[in-house]
């Protein structure tokens, strides 16, 4: 019993040395015809080609899997009248999600910040993030994309394999000192998903939509363009079935070069009568240098 027990940690430890060093890991959302997540998958279901060439999957975590969340909540001017619609959606969100998820929240007006007490990093207490959701008020200008880079650096603190952000913001920036091509390269060299919620007054001249759009295309998420209270109030909690719904695969590329070169890769499904699905997911990945 104990050789085996000493085997277990011996694994283990191997396996996460594989997830830092050699890994490619995505996360999936298998759609039917109807757009309607597929669960009950197994490894046998997918198939990955790296840049044409089909790699053997590694590790498969099927749906219900813990994941590390972040929430990004803009809290420029611009959201003055939006807050308490937003918070309480958020708060939505947070009770759809799996209790031993790891959240937290970055706020960002003219600058960006972890909004929990330093010496909690991550929490799933309801309490905690309302009280991140709240000490802000809404003013100021909008560094977007330095929020976005900061929530990318604190998710690879998290101890979740999966791992995914929601960005709630009207997409226009006007303070960052990060750009925009900076935070999609990070972002497409994180393994996160990333979930857009596009909020703004139709006149108004600093949203820019097209951003939310390509930060959830590059890393396999979603946006989202709400017109109503309502509206945002059904999105967080579609948005945290999704991520429950996730599978996650990771395979070692038969591609033995560390150049720093962009992989693109596809991954297929098809349910268990063999009926193709449609597959979401990020569409490639940056390799180790």
């Amino acid at each position: 019993m104990l050789l085996k027990y000493f085997l277990f940690i011996f694994l283990l430890l191997q396996y996460t040395l594989s997830v830092d060093v050699d890994l490619a890991v995505f996360n999936i959302t298998a759609l039917d015809s109807a757009h309607r997540p597929v669960t009950g998958l197994a490894t046998a279901n997918f198939h990955v080609y790296e840049d044409g060439r089909e790699e053997k999957i590694k590790i498969f975590q099927p749906e219900d899997t813990p994941a590390t969340v972040g929430l990004i909540i803009d809290n420029s001017g611009s959201m003055a009248s939006k807050k308490e619609d937003v918070v309480t959606a958020a708060l939505a969100f947070i009770g759809a999600s799996q209790h031993d998820d790891e959240i937290f929240v970055v706020d960002f007006n003219r600058r960006a910040w972890l909004a929990l007490p330093a010496a909690i990093p991550f929490t799933s207490n309801v309490s905690e993030l309302r009280a991140a959701l709240l000490q802000t008020r809404a003013e100021g200008t909008t560094a977007l994309y330095d929020a976005v880079e900061l929530s990318l650096d604190h998710l690879r603190n998290g101890s979740r394999q999966r791992k995914a952000l929601v960005l709630l913001s009207d997409g226009g920036d006007n303070a960052s000192a990060a750009s925009l091509d900076q935070v999609l390269r990070k972002a497409q060299q994180s393994s996160a998903t990333i979930y857009c919620i596009g909020i703004y007054d139709p006149f108004a001249k600093d949203k820019n939509p097209g951003v939310l759009k390509r930060i959830a295309k590059v890393t396999g998420g979603e946006s989202y363009f709400p017109t109503s209270s309502a509206d945002l109030r059904e999105i967080w909690p579609r948005i945290a079935g999704a991520i429950r719904g996730q599978y996650t695969i990771a395979y070692i590329s038969s591609n033995p070069s560390h150049d720093g070169s962009y992989r693109n890769v596809k991954i297929t499904a098809r349910d268990k009568r063999g009926k193709t699905l449609e597959v979401r997911t990020r569409p490639g990945y940056f390799s180790a240098k």
